[in-house]
């Protein structure tokens, strides 16, 4: 396990008028937000008291720290962060996103598709943001289907994306569909 910090949440914006404000929680449950001591905000160690849940999923909190609301609304974007040291080892079966960033992707047939640099959420499951030697990121599926092996003590990812993701955007457009597009399989 690395040392420092670790984000577990990220100030959304001030909450009623005496200083709670909401957080987007990056825990796997929410409510943890509070569970690991004193949290970081910038360079203000906070106490955070859980006081409710908002139905977007934010988590409502109180810190002694914030009396007001304009000293809530200054925290917006700011995250949260606690010591390294306050998490559990990981299990055997589990990874911590943050041992995962900066580590270099492969895909199955040993091509290098450059650095691990994020791991995203939007609904749909997990996707790893790839930041290749030249160009733009690439945005690839991270489920068991889709990532056969990763190894810390190598300090790699090796994915097996699903077909076609990896082409250049003209080069698997079918005969008959317009120059530069794409084909899904839709069509």
């Amino acid at each position: 396990m690395s040392s420092g910090r670790l984000a577990i949440g990220a100030v959304a914006g001030a909450h009623g008028v005496k200083g709670q404000f909401k957080v987007k929680p990056f825990t796997a449950a929410p409510r943890d937000i509070a569970a690991y001591g004193p949290v970081w905000a910038g360079d203000r160690q906070l106490n955070l008291s859980i006081m409710g849940m908002t139905a977007a999923g934010m988590v409502i909190v109180r810190a002694a720290e914030i009396t007001d609301r304009d000293s809530a609304a200054a925290l917006r974007g700011t995250e949260l962060e606690v010591e390294r040291t306050a998490f559990p080892e990981a299990e055997s079966d589990e990874i911590y996103h943050a041992d995962l960033i900066g580590l270099a992707v492969e895909t199955v047939d040993g091509e290098t598709l450059g650095t691990l640099v994020a791991l995203h959420d939007f609904g749909a499951g997990e996707i790893a943001e790839v930041r290749p030697a030249e160009g733009p990121t690439l945005m690839v599926p991270f489920d068991a289907d889709f990532v056969p092996d990763i190894d810390l003590a190598a300090r790699r990812v090796v994915v097996a994306p699903p077909d076609g993701l990896l082409d250049p955007a003209g080069d698997s457009a079918p005969a008959g569909r317009g120059a530069g597009r794409r084909s899904d399989g839709d069509g």
